[in-house]
């Protein structure tokens, strides 16, 4: 049985992805990512950023990879591998700079291990995700529809 709470839902202007949320990895940037996607601030937004056989990054609400909410969260590193399907918080190069910009494996990505806060993985929906268009940025970015918490919906 899934945890309504932790657990969102992307729709895509290709279809629904399924987000589980990892509370015991990061509480920080899961109750961050809820309160955002409750406020609306993601629905809307594009993958600005889309990498073959890498990640899909989106979240930036310039669109360019520049942008933020100006709040930023302090690291909450694991030892959690960057698997297919994880999804993880974009940063600068000071550790302690993710905001509001996450990205999403698009293969495994090791070499990131220990250095993004993974937040939660994929459980459905991803070949929507590998649907994506590609470049930096694509020509026609996809978009995020609207991201929600399951435990919102009617």
């Amino acid at each position: 049985m899934s945890d309504a709470e932790n657990t969102l839902v992307m729709e895509l202007e290709g279809g629904s992805v399924t987000i589980a949320l990892r509370p015991d990895l990061a509480p920080k940037h899961v109750e961050r990512i809820k309160s955002l996607a409750r406020e609306g601030f993601y629905d809307g937004l594009t993958f600005h950023r889309v990498i073959e056989g890498f990640m899909a990054q989106g979240g930036c609400p310039q669109g360019t990879g520049r942008g933020g909410t100006g709040d930023k969260l302090p690291a909450e590193f694991s030892a959690h591998t960057h698997a297919r399907g994880v999804c993880s918080m974009a940063r600068t190069n000071d550790p302690n700079s993710a905001d509001c910009q996450f990205f999403i494996c698009l293969a495994p990505a090791t070499f990131l291990d220990r250095q993004y806060t993974v937040w939660g993985a994929v459980t459905e929906g991803m070949e929507h995700v590998d649907a994506l268009p590609r470049g930096e940025p694509p020509r026609k970015p996809g978009k995020i529809v609207s991201l929600s918490v399951a435990a919102d919906a009617a």
